[in-house]
C-alpha cells in the first residue's frame, strides 16, 4: 500500500505545475492533501475525482485558507469530516478515511510563523488535539497520520536549527509536544523509525526566502505518524525533490499490508 502526503500550497497552484501528471504515474493508494487554498466551487473535475481515484475534501470556511483533502483508490468506509470542534473545524484541518480497522488522515497542523496570535492559535490546537491521538492510540484500530505538522521535531530535522531555537516551528513547546506524542502515547514517526540518519535528503519544506531551495536549506516537518504494528509495515519511504509542485516536497511510504 503506497501512500502519499502532499501540502499542495494551493490545489490550483500544484495543478498548473503538474502534480496531476505526476500522481498518476506513482500507483498510490492514498493521496493525502493539505492546504487546498479551495472550495469545492474552485476544484475542476480532475481535481475532484482524478482517474482511477475518489476524492474527499474538508474545505476552510475561509476562502483561499487551509483545506485537507484525500485521494482513494478504494472507497472508504466512511469519511470523518473535522474533529467536532468549531474553531479547528472552520480551518478546514483534519479528514480521515475510515478502512475496516485502519484509518487515514490528513492533517494540516497551524503555523505560528505569522505572530503571536496565531502561535496562540497552534498550542490551543495541539492542546486540544492531544487527547484526541491519544485515543486513537489506545482504541485497538490502525490509524496512519498524514500531513504538515508544522513543527521540525529534532536538530537532525531542519539545516539551520541553531537559528531556529526562538522560532515557531522549532519552539521547545512544540518539540516537546511532539517527544510526547511519541515517546508517552507510543506513536511512531515512520520515515525516522527507517532512516534515524536521514538529514537533508528528508527535508519536505524550504522557504521561498533567498536561496533555500537551491542551497537545501530546508526543515522537515511533513510526517506520517501512524500506530506501532503499522509503522511496522513500512518497508520503503522518499521524499520527491525531481520537481516542484508546491514549497513542499511529496512524501511516499510503502506499506507491506499482504497478510
Amino acid at each position: 500500500m503506497r501512500v502519499i502526503s502532499l501540502n499542495l500550497n494551493g490545489i490550483r497552484s500544484a495543478a498548473s505545475k503538474g502534480v496531476y501528471a505526476w500522481l498518476q504515474t506513482q500507483q498510490a493508494d492514498l493521496i493525502c492533501m493539505q492546504e487546498l487554498k479551495a472550495q469545492a466551487a474552485d476544484l475542476s473535475l480532475e481535481m475532484l475525482n482524478p482517474p482511477g481515484y475518489m476524492g474527499y475534501f474538508h474545505y476552510a470556511d475561509k476562502k483561499g485558507y487551509s483545506g485537507v483533502g484525500i485521494y482513494s483508490k478504494k472507497q472508504p468506509d466512511r469519511i470523518i469530516e473535522g474533529l467536532g470542534i468549531a474553531d479547528i473545524d472552520a480551518e478546514g484541518r483534519y479528514i480521515e478515511a475510515v478502512f475496516g480497522n485502519l484509518s487515514v488522515v490528513s492533517l494540516y497542523l497551524p503555523s505560528g510563523s505569522s505572530g503571536e496570535e496565531r502561535q496562540t492559535a497552534k498550542f490551543a490546537f495541539m492542546k486540544r488535539f492531544l487527547p484526541r491521538l491519544e485515543a486513537l492510540a489506545t482504541s485497538g484500530r490502525e490509524f496512519i497520520l498524514c500531513g504538515d505538522w508544522n513543527i521540525a521535531h529534532k536538530e537532525i530535522d531542519l539545516k539551520n536549527w541553531k537559528g531556529n531555537l526562538k522560532n515557531s516551528g522549532f519552539l521547545p513547546e512544540e518539540r516537546a509536544w511532539m517527544s510526547d506524542l511519541f515517546e508517552r502515547v507510543g506513536l511512531v514517526d515512520v520515515y525516522r523509525q527507517l532512516y534515524p540518519e536521514h538529514a537533508g535528503e528528508a527535508y519536505t519544506w524550504w522557504s521561498n526566502r533567498g536561496q533555500a531551495w537551491a542551497k537545501n536549506v530546508g526543515w522537515r516537518i511533513d510526517y506520517q505518524i501512524a500506530t506501532p504494528d503499522m509503522a511496522a509495515r513500512a518497508t520503503r519511504a522518499s521524499v520527491y525533490k525531481d520537481q516542484r509542485f508546491s514549497d513542499h516536497a511529496p512524501l511516499i511510504i510503502d506499506y507491506d499490508t499482504s497478510d
